[in-house]
């Protein structure tokens, strides 16, 4: 009987243990900005997980078809409006994202540039697909570098816009996926999940934990396969990479990739991936693509110009350069690395 009794009490224990054991992780994933999002929530049921990921992917959808430079749409039409010369209204879903454009060029020295989306289109990477093409003329970069399209040419006055220069051409490729996971992130926030990600394409955002111990984000090796690092969040922390590989071509044995420099014309040299840490989605993905066209030599001006406190850009060489911080962060799958450690980022990390 004795015996029957603990059996019992073990049984009922077991029960009691099962009741206490969180939910597993959710993860769902969709298409959105030409590439895919997955979600991952932690702490939830599936049935109320699920009804947030329909959710949020709604919200993506509509930010696509808000922000794409080339499809109908507010952007697009502020695109045509540009080109008049003429003082017009902004759409409120565009406006947001150009006011925290111009600061945020600004605070990068003009690398992080996004009036220059007729280069973009010069060179083919407005398709998803840039295979098959071939450099543009010459003299065509030429033309768009004398007209030297910028965020600054644009003149705000409340809703109401004009441009200065009939050549900027507004693309939010280089930070409107980041802008949009924020404003996604928010919306999960208010909808009451305290643990998720959000990863569209590598980049991501993450809050809360997963069941108590930090999320994990395997960091890509930039020669597009395989990992070069693993990094934990706190709390909440947006994750971002910049690479080569990303969209590219090959001309004549060449590579040419997807991220232009705003001074040449071209694609940036001498870096091959960046990745960078901050509270904000945003100004991570405006900050990975600055940084990766500052390169090897300027990187760390303009990041404490951006206020990151953590960066690792592997240039050219396959040399990994970061900052203390980050060497304290990431934790690199090979010791094999060469690291060239620059001094402390004076700006708080994160902020």
């Amino acid at each position: 009987m004795k015996c029957l009794k603990t059996v019992a009490w073990l049984i009922l224990l077991l029960l009691l243990t099962g009741c206490d054991t969180p939910p597993p992780i959710y993860k769902g994933k969709f298409l959105a900005f030409g590439t895919l999002v997955d979600i991952s929530i932690a702490g939830l049921p599936e049935r109320e997980a699920q009804a947030a990921t329909d959710i949020i992917e709604d919200d993506f959808k509509r930010m696509h078809r808000s922000w794409h430079a080339w499809d109908p749409g507010p952007l697009g039409r502020v695109n045509r409006l540009i080109q008049t010369g003429e003082t017009f209204s902004a759409p409120p879903s565009v406006l947001p994202l150009i006011k925290r454009g111009i600061r945020l060029s600004d605070k990068s020295n003009g690398l992080f540039n996004p009036a220059i989306g007729q280069l973009i289109d010069l060179w083919g990477f407005h398709s998803n697909d840039p295979n098959g093409h071939r450099p543009p003329p010459q003299a065509a970069i030429d033309r768009m570098l004398a007209d030297a399209p910028k965020m600054s040419d644009l003149q705000l006055d409340g809703i109401q816009m004009r441009s200065n220069n009939p050549s900027v051409k507004l693309d939010f490729g280089a930070f409107g996926k980041g802008y949009g996971i924020d404003l996604a992130m928010e919306h999960l926030k208010e909808l009451g999940i305290q643990n998720a990600i959000l990863n569209a394409g590598g980049d991501l955002r993450a809050i809360g934990n997963k069941n108590g111990e930090p999320w994990r984000i395997a960091i890509r090796h930039p020669s597009g396969e395989g990992v070069l690092g693993v990094i934990e969040t706190k709390v909440s922390e947006s994750i971002f990479t910049s690479g080569d590989y990303e969209r590219n071509f090959t001309w004549e044995g060449k590579r040419y990739h997807h991220i232009i420099d705003p001074r040449t014309g071209y694609p940036a040299i001498g870096t091959r991936s960046v990745t960078v840490i901050h509270d904000d989605a945003t100004t991570a993905d405006a900050a990975a693509t600055a940084l990766f066209i500052a390169g090897p030599s300027n990187w760390y001006e303009i990041a404490q110009r951006m206020g990151i406190g953590y960066v690792l850009l592997v240039d050219s060489d396959g040399i990994l350069h970061m900052n203390p911080a980050m060497q304290e962060r990431v934790e690199l799958t090979d010791n094999s690395y060469t690291i060239k450690l620059s001094p402390p980022l004076t700006t708080k990390p994160g902020h």
